[in-house]
């Protein structure tokens, strides 16, 4: 009984999927020890032609060499069927094979006698030119460039990986997508290095059917001969047909694997299949056929040539070029023409509605850009920024406001302009169909294009075209699309001017939106205890020194604590950043590292202080102490960029505020935090001491 359940179970479950590779296995292994019958040769012999056969048309219908990521064990397989095969079939030729051609079955004997005519002469010059022609040409081919793939995928894989942070920082993607394309590239690496192995088993497999041949022949030769009497004549005949017949069976569905190897690796991924390639690129160009047909016809019209054939094959070809130009000439159908525009009515008088709202959120395009933002032709642009909103939102803490794009004639036709409130923040130039090859800082070399700088962050770039992307990112350069410099360079000063964009709607929004969890603490606080001006000024305190505004309920905690006892959004700012101190810390030194950071010499300190008195602004510092200062603070932040930490400056509470505005103009990314915002658990290491005597 568990017997019979135990079976019902294991064919009715899924399971034979799961043991069709083992069993296929151990069956390839069994042929080379167990005597095999002519039938039974037959019947593999005819599956390893339907399997090579099988191969051949899923590689050439495969969009992209990772579609066929099982090849490499494939080849494998096959390569040691065909090999099983050849054992088997050996143990019965040489055992049965003074009986006459049929001995090893009918696929053998077919494959010796109506293929090459019953000469073993012919077999013997067939059999080592298909060798020739797959060890040689195809394998060898083949092999190398598996090798090459491998070698440029794998100089590729660092620049691809920075594309992909790229367009993850920048929104474009998710963390499911970032994951996928990161697995994509190393499955990638990993196939091309596996089939630079597996063309070594072909390889091997070609040298190991001209060698079993001779093998064959020999010793079919001493055991017709000495085994059976029979005639040398004879004997050679048997057993060489047999033989030929045996290596031609086997080598035909090698050539046919090699060749399908050759076409993974030699093509390039598209959305088209193979055959779709070769169609539209070599049959797709009216002017090539006609220009063949004509020399073509040339040629049919000298004598001695066979002019039938030539004037044939040119009438052909002349005949498709021409159809081919007449389905491109045909005109596209237009759409009918507008209704005319009513002519323009006497002026009417100024409202209210010719009063335009200034846009807080803009990008105007020059005309050739306009692809990029119509649905119409495919433009992803819009889809990127609707996603930059999304992740500025969810890294942020709010929802900024949307982004008008509209088209300007005033600016360069690759140009585009970012506005916030009318008033221009950056500038830029892109270029449809080509791509931005940004240097990180070490590349293998140079391409050729025009020379540029990355608009986000000012790095040495290069546009090139499209058709060198592959070769751009094996050299360690960092390529991105047109439409993605834009949403890169938008992101990059939408996160930079955070603070800029929480205005009062945004902020009274983001608390309406606090109070459909918490609705007691926002009525207890916003307006009785403080006003709506206050906190949106607190929060963009925290938004300009680049601390997220996510933890809502803290902040909102913090207000409510400390408003009775003062409303001045400095020491208000100053009281949230201590409540916030864990997850600034977080953010700064992720994990539990110790912290490594810049600290102010006590002297120097005591001297800020009393500058602090005479302005809030730094205006009390004496210019020479100022110029010092910003100087030693822009060396010590670079020493530490260089050192691979982030630019921290410690100090005391009451400095933190003077410094970090101070400091901002000579040292943009420098991080000024107090010590009250450090968590006890932390650990402190200074590393420099500015204002320090050496």
């Amino acid at each position: 009984m568990n017997n019979a359940l135990a079976f019902e179970t294991l064919f009715n479950r899924g399971n034979l999927r799961q043991l069709a590779a083992p069993l296929l296995i151990v069956m390839i292994l069994s042929m080379m020890v167990l005597p095999l019958p002519p039938f039974l040769l037959d019947l593999f012999f005819t599956f390893n032609i339907a399997m090579s056969i099988m191969v051949l048309l899923v590689a050439m219908y495969t969009m992209k060499a990772l579609d066929f990521s099982v090849f490499p064990t494939v080849l494998l397989v096959t390569t040691l069927l065909r090999l099983s095969l050849n054992v088997a079939s050996t143990r019965v030729v040489l055992l049965q094979g003074h009986t006459g051609p049929a001995a090893a079955g009918k696929v053998i004997e077919a494959f010796g006698h109506f293929l090459v005519g019953g000469n073993y002469a012919v077999g013997l010059v067939v059999f080592v030119i298909l060798v020739v022609i797959n060890f040689v040409v195809i394998t060898k081919g083949a092999g190398r460039i598996a090798e090459v793939s491998a070698r440029f995928t794998l100089d590729a894989m660092p620049g691809k990986q920075m594309a992909i942070d790229a367009d993850l920082n920048a929104g474009l993607i998710g963390e499911d997508e970032a994951r996928k394309r990161r697995l994509n590239i190393s499955q990638e690496a990993d196939f091309f290095g596996s089939m630079d192995g597996a063309s070594k088993f072909v390889r091997g497999d070609a040298v190991a059917g001209i060698l079993i041949l001779f093998i064959n022949i020999i010793g079919g030769l001493v055991v017709g001969i000495l085994q059976h009497d029979m005639g040398v004549a004879q004997a050679a005949k048997n057993y060489t047909l047999l033989t030929i017949g045996d290596g031609l069976v086997a080598q035909i569905p090698a050539l046919i694997i090699s060749t399908a190897a050759g076409l993974v690796v030699s093509r390039v991924a598209t959305e088209e299949d193979i055959g779709q390639q070769f169609v539209g690129q070599i049959f797709g160009k009216p002017m090539v056929m006609l220009l063949t047909a004509t020399i073509l016809g040339v040629l049919g019209l000298i004598p001695g040539m066979p002019n039938m054939v030539f004037l044939l094959l040119a009438a052909g070809i002349g005949w498709i070029g021409w159809r081919s130009q007449l389905r491109q000439g045909q005109p596209k159908v237009e759409e009918a023409p507008a209704e005319a525009v009513a002519a323009p009515q006497e002026s009417l008088e100024a409202s209210w509605s010719d009063v335009a709202t200034v846009d807080v959120l803009g990008l105007e395009v020059g005309y050739r850009l306009i692809p990029l933002v119509d649905r119409g032709q495919d433009g992803d642009l819009l889809k990127r920024i609707r996603g930059l909103r999304k992740k500025f939102a969810q890294e942020i803490g709010f929802l900024s406001a949307p982004v008008h794009i509209r088209d300007n004639l005033e600016l360069k036709p690759n140009g585009y302009r970012i506005t916030m409130k009318g008033v221009e923040i950056g500038l830029g130039e892109t270029y449809p169909g080509m791509h931005l090859a940004i240097n990180p800082g070490r590349v293998a070399g140079t391409l050729p294009g025009t020379q540029t700088k990355d608009p986000a962050f000012g790095l040495l770039a290069i546009w090139i075209e499209s058709n060198l992307r592959e070769q751009a990112q094996s050299m360690g350069y960092t390529v991105v699309d047109a439409s993605t410099v834009v949403a890169t360079h938008l992101n990059h000063l939408i996160m930079s001017h955070a603070a800029d964009l929480l205005g009062r709607q945004e902020t009274q929004a983001l608390l309406d939106h606090i109070a459909k969890d918490s609705p007691k603490l926002i009525e207890d606080l916003v307006p009785k205890q403080i006003s709506l001006a206050v906190v949106q000024r607190v929060l963009q305190n925290l938004l300009e020194e680049h601390v997220n505004i996510r933890d809502m309920r803290t902040i909102i905690e913090t207000l409510a604590e400390h408003a009775p006892r003062s409303q001045d959004p400095l020491e208000l700012t100053t009281q949230v950043r201590i409540a916030l101190g864990r997850a600034i810390i977080q953010q700064l030194f992720p994990g539990n590292a110790e912290m490594q950071v810049m600290a102010i010499e006590p002297g120097l300190e005591r001297i800020l202080a009393q500058a602090l008195q005479g302005g809030g602004d730094g205006s009390g510092i004496e210019p020479g102490l100022a110029d010092t200062l910003l100087r030693e603070t822009a060396v010590a932040a670079q020493r530490q960029e260089e050192s691979g930490l982030p630019s921290v400056l410690l100090v005391p509470g009451h400095l933190r505020w003077l410094l970090s505005r101070f400091l901002r103009r000579a040292v943009p990314d420098l991080r000024v935090i107090a010590n009250a915002e450090v968590p006890d658990s932390r650990t402190i290491k200074v590393t420099t001491i500015i204002g320090a005597k050496s």
